[in-house]
């Protein structure tokens, strides 16, 4: 899905702002963002109920692990940047 994603631009957008309407994304992609944003903004409400949501979509426990280390990852990174006020350097291409 990433580099579906990082190929088209267009999507990008649409992922941000309103992925739960987007045509553009499957249902189980749908319920992958569900869980990357539950984790992000409340994780003290994620439950077994979250994790078999993914599992009955077709996710396998090691595409759970895989979405909850990546999500995690970028949490604790973010955190730790925004924890000591750096500023990041703008792309230039």
């Amino acid at each position: 899905m990433l580099k579906k994603i990082s190929d088209q631009n267009d999507i990008k957008d649409e992922i941000i702002h309103n992925y739960q309407t987007s045509k553009k994304l499957t249902k189980k992609e749908k319920l992958m963002l569900d869980y990357a944003k539950e984790l992000t903004i409340k994780p003290f409400k994620v439950k077994q109920e979250s994790i078999m949501k993914l599992k009955n979509t077709g996710f396998s426990d090691q595409d759970i692990l895989d979405i909850n280390q990546v999500i995690s990852y970028f949490n604790y990174v973010n955190r730790i940047v925004e924890g000591l006020g750096v500023q990041l350097e703008n792309k230039r291409g």
